[in-house]
């Protein structure tokens, strides 16, 4: 193996300065990646560090009204907390074509599975 070599990649130690607790399973943005949180991430000090998946596929908060295929770029709403389509209008802070759908996913859900893709998405 190189000497140079740190770690596989598909998991990276993420600082808390949000300025609130994160639960494990909760999204989480790192400007144009989003992750998902492996272990509860507080913010009791500063700088808690935890562990957050950045590869992978997740059952994650959805836009219940989005509708979408599988394999279709999506967009992290952030204001809802959750993915909607990309038909979409991305607003502040949104991260667009962060991840792609695995499953359709249909008006009324609020919940879909989604593959991580790293270091891809936009932030509008």
């Amino acid at each position: 193996m190189a000497t140079n070599y740190i770690q596989g990649g598909a998991v990276m130690d993420y600082v808390n300065n949000t300025g609130s607790d994160i639960a494990s399973g909760d999204v989480v943005v790192i400007k144009n990646l989003i992750g998902v949180s492996l272990t509860d991430i507080p913010n009791t000090t500063p700088n808690s560090v935890g562990a957050v998946a950045i590869d992978g596929v997740y059952e994650v908060p959805k836009v219940s009204g989005a509708v979408f295929v599988q394999g279709e770029k999506l967009i992290y709403d952030v204001s809802a907390g959750a993915f909607d389509d990309s038909a979409a209008t991305p607003a502040a802070g949104d991260v667009s074509g962060c991840c792609v759908a695995m499953a359709a996913g249909a008006n009324g859900e609020t919940t879909c599975k989604v593959k991580l893709n790293v270091g891809v998405g936009t932030v509008a």
